[in-house]
């Protein structure tokens, strides 16, 4: 996993209102990831998922369980 390039990319999110909105947005983790690619940070959505509960300085990742999707 690219915990460094999640690290920078959460840290990132922490700075950026844009992006943060981008990311409140987005629907599943792949997008998050897919987001984070179009600002230059590698990580999949799986990576993400995996961290999910954990605290990143101020930044704490969440899976949203979202009725309906089966994935």
């Amino acid at each position: 996993m690219s915990l460094d390039q999640l690290k920078a990319f959460l840290a990132r999110l922490q700075s950026d209102a844009a992006l943060k909105q981008d990311v409140l947005a987005a629907a599943t983790a792949d997008d998050v990831a897919q987001i984070a690619m179009k600002h230059g940070f590698e990580f999949s959505g799986d990576e993400l998922l995996r961290v999910s509960g954990k605290k990143f300085d101020r930044v704490t990742v969440h899976k949203n369980d979202i009725p309906g999707e089966y994935n």
